[in-house]
């Protein structure tokens, strides 16, 4: 389902630097690879080579759950976070990739407007409540918060994860919607 409220012209054109289209050409074709098409939002970065591969690195880093951050769980903070900052892009591509992994629609629906509904096991909430409040409000974050996901569990990085991949959807989301790639299809 397609959540923006009207199609606009993006703001600016992600034409790679002279002398780095084949560096930015090199790295969307990774991504066609292993997606299967280049989504918008990362064609949007191509205007900047090196923050390009940064965002790469990361999503890589997160895809890997080498911190202990399951993939499934980060793709699970993204969209409520997504959905959070009222990125259309963020929310269809999330919510695609999460019903592909088996996710009912309408589970995953409910959880945006009840985050308690997440398809997530219960000592994953904590998680994604310290996610959800890091972005909304970080002065609110304390320190019970965190005693409560650790009493689940979860390691220090695992925490500094979560709040990790929730901040850097919310600066994603905050670069699409700025520059109005509000939805796959806006750069064609």
């Amino acid at each position: 389902m397609n959540h923006q409220p009207t199609a606009r012209r993006p703001l600016i054109d992600p034409v790679p630097p002279q002398g780095d289209e084949a560096r930015v050409a090199t790295l969307l074709g990774m991504i066609e690879q292993e997606l299967g098409f280049v989504p918008d939002g990362l064609r949007l970065y191509g205007i900047s080579p090196p923050l390009l591969e940064a965002f790469l690195g990361t999503v890589g880093y997160f895809r890997s759950g080498a911190g202990g951050l399951s993939p499934e769980l980060a793709t699970v903070i993204r969209y409520l976070v997504s959905s959070k900052s009222m990125c259309s892009f963020c929310i269809d591509f999330n919510e695609t990739m999460l019903v592909s992994m088996g996710h009912d629609l309408d589970v995953l629906r409910a959880a945006r407007s009840d985050p308690d509904k997440a398809p997530v096991k219960d000592a994953e909430r904590p998680l994604i409540q310290l996610a959800l409040k890091a972005v909304s409000g970080p002065e609110t974050v304390t320190a019970s918060d965190i005693d409560v996901a650790r009493g689940h569990g979860w390691s220090d990085r695992v925490l500094f994860d979560t709040v990790a991949v929730a901040a850097s959807n919310w600066a994603f989301t905050t670069m699409l919607r700025t520059f109005k790639v509000e939805h796959q299809g806006a750069l064609a």
